[in-house]
Order: C-alpha cells, then structure tokens, then sequence
C-alpha cells in the first residue's frame, strides 16, 4: 500500500470491536444500558434517513445506479445497508435462511437439506441428505417442507429442482421395501413390526399401542405416516377426532392436522411427532424418533 494511502478495515474487525463493546455494556446496570440502546436507535435513525436520502437522490440519476450497485457489492457497504433494512437479503441467503428453518425437524429424523445451485432469477436447485436421500418418499418432505419453505423466503423461486442422488432402497430378506416415509433411516436398528399394510384403513387413521407408545398410523396406498397419538397444543390424544380430506381435527379444541405431513393447519409453528414408518411387503414397521 503507497504512502497517504486509506486504511482498509476489514468487515470482521468492525464487527468484533462492537461484540466486545456490547460486551461490556451487558455488565452495566439496567439505567445504563437503557441510555446506550437510546443513544444508538437514535444513531441509527440519523444513519438510516441519511442513507435513506442518499440512495433517493442517487436513484433519481440513472447513469449513478451502477455505481450503487458496485458500491453495495461492498461488504461493509451490504452489512450496513441490510443492518438499516434499506436492501433485502440477497436470493442466496434467504435461501439459505429456508433451508435452515426445516432442517431441525429434518435432523431430528435423521435427514438434511443441502442447497446445490441458484440460477436467477426463479430456479434453485437442492438436494435431500441423510435418511432422506434415496428415500422414495421424498418427494413429500420436497413439497410439504423444503419448498414450502423456499417459497415463503424467496416469493420469486417458482422452479424447484431435485439433485439427483442415485439412491435407491434396499430390500430387507429379500423383500422389496414399497415405501420408507420422508424419514426413515436407511438401516434396520430400531424397526418394530407394527401391523399389515391392510389393516390400515384408506385415507383414514388407525391408533395402536405399541412399545408402550399409543401412535396414529394413516395410510394413502402405500404411503403410511406415523404420528404420536398427541395433540401438539396440549399432548390430548386424537384418536377420536374427525378425520376429512386428508386432515385431521383434534376433538379436544379442533387443531387440524394434515396427516400427510403432521403439520398443524390451525398453528403452523407447532406439528405432530412423526415416527419413521416403512413397508416391507404387507408389514408395516415403525421406528419412534
């Protein structure tokens, strides 16, 4: 760097001085740190309407919005726009922002969601992990969870693709495995035989005990899903609810559940423990979470 030469602070060091400061603020008494969040919404409101002013009139000359747009490529410059919400996120991070708002309930079985490719301006590509790799039926944990997920974040996604991953499932004792719900592990530890396939009644629920759990199992053709016989609003047992079009309706205070995925219609925060659930034949297997 020649003499007389600007400094360059690097984004990391700016950001670790104020961690440290906030640090120190924490420690301070509850009239203290009241006067600093004061002093610095009151900063930045000052930042964000100069910014705000700056980016209008810049705005207003057509040949300076490639210079803005070269400036906002800056980090700093990206860091301190999105701090005052003056930008939104970039298409990468809300994506990325998605796929981390499933993957707890994916982990929790076993699976994972991994982000591939990003064509602009409405096509991403991802790819499913872990025990929902190869599974058969991915294509629901892909349409109840991932993508609705992206399409929340990322209103302007309208193609979702599937990286192909070549997995397939295996048979077990030679029987060919018809269906491994969205999140099935691909190995046999913890299978417990459940019931036969046709004992399930079509697009309705049956509830058993079984390991000393009362489950709800529900059955579209071949494709079974398991869920903890427990309301996710106050743990009540659902067995005697109403089951229509695929949902069903707690009969304690009318949480409805669609039993394809186990999400709660009425409090979308909130949704029934699935246990993974495979089909060996006629045998219906079951694996609690």
């Amino acid at each position: 760097m020649s003499a007389g030469s600007p400094t360059v602070i690097e984004l990391d060091t700016l950001l670790r001085d104020i961690t440290h400061l906030e640090e120190i603020v924490s420690g301070w008494d509850e009239q203290k740190r009241s006067t600093v969040s004061a002093l610095k919404r009151a900063i930045d409101d000052l930042n964000k309407e100069a910014f705000t002013r700056l980016i209008r009139i810049v705005k207003s000359n057509p040949a300076a919005l490639d210079s803005l747009r070269e400036a906002v490529s800056d980090e700093v410059v990206y860091s301190v726009m999105r701090h005052h919400e003056l930008i939104k996120a970039s298409l990468d991070e809300r994506i990325e922002e998605a796929l981390d708002s499933v993957r707890p309930f994916l982990k929790s079985h076993g699976g994972d969601v991994e982000l591939v490719n990003v064509e602009a301006p409405n096509q991403v590509t991802i790819r499913l992990v872990g025990a929902c790799d190869g599974c058969p039926a991915s294509g629901l944990t892909l349409a109840e969870g991932v993508e609705k997920a992206i399409k929340e974040f990322c209103p302007e996604i309208t193609k979702i693709h599937k990286a192909k991953s070549g997995a397939s499932a295996k048979p077990i004792d030679g029987v060919p495995v018809h269906f491994v719900s969205p999140f099935a592990r691909s190995d046999d530890a913890g299978w417990v035989h459940a019931t036969e396939l046709d004992t399930i009644p079509e697009a309705d629920i049956k509830v058993m005990e079984l390991a000393g759990q009362s489950i709800l199992l529900s059955r579209r053709g071949t494709r079974v899903t398991c869920f903890q016989n427990a309301c996710a609003h106050l743990g009540m047992p659902l067995d005697t609810g109403i089951v229509y079009d695929g949902i069903l309706e707690c009969p304690h205070h009318a949480f409805k559940y669609a039993l394809d995925s186990g999400e709660c219609l009425t409090a979308p925060e909130v949704q029934l423990q699935a246990h993974g659930v495979r089909v060996v034949g006629n045998r219906v297997e079951v694996r609690f979470s």
